[in-house]
């Protein structure tokens, strides 16, 4: 093979490389429009439903409030039962001791 066929053959595989790559900016550029349009059709539906957007943001406020009061009562609960485990320290125990009387008799009527 003389060296002439090599570069022809190169210059061949380069642009059946080009080729491929202005396949994939053209697909690249196809999902470009489709997400922008998407995004154009959320927010004027945002604004053309208000009821929904209301509906759906409360849904939203609810689940994140359930979720912080769940999550906060785990992490107590756990604090808590960590904090037991101290109460045969002499200084600390005394102080978490004090704190569990406290909150027990806050529990009983």
């Amino acid at each position: 093979m003389t060296p002439t066929d090599r570069l022809l053959t190169q210059i061949d595989q380069l642009l059946q490389e080009i080729k491929e790559v202005r396949k994939l900016n053209e697909r690249m550029d196809k999902i470009a429009m489709f997400l922008e349009d998407i995004r154009l059709a959320d927010i004027v539906q945002n604004y053309t439903a208000p009821r929904k957007l209301l509906w759906i943001n409360f849904l939203a406020g609810l689940a994140r409030g359930l979720g912080l009061t769940i999550g906060t009562a785990i992490v107590l609960a756990l604090l808590g039962s960590l904090l037991s485990q101290f109460l045969s320290i002499p200084i600390i125990g005394d102080y978490i001791k004090d704190l569990v009387d406290y909150v027990q008799a806050y529990k009983q009527p």
